[in-house]
């Protein structure tokens, strides 16, 4: 559940990031290609901060 809302905020910050960048005239393109990387970006992270730590026992 936590990587859920952690990749729902993540979306919440690209869709700002596509708005400001199309607002400030930007080309389709390179919204596209920031977009990808922020939500590549996303994914790792919100993995790698939710997931189960094995135990070392």
């Amino acid at each position: 559940m936590s990587f859920a809302l952690y990749l729902v905020g993540f979306l919440l910050i690209t869709g700002g990031v596509a708005w400001g960048l199309v607002v400030a005239g930007v080309p389709h393109l390179y919204v596209g290609i920031a977009c990808l990387i922020l939500l590549g970006l996303g994914i790792v992270t919100g993995v790698s901060k939710t997931r189960a730590r094995d135990s070392s026992s």
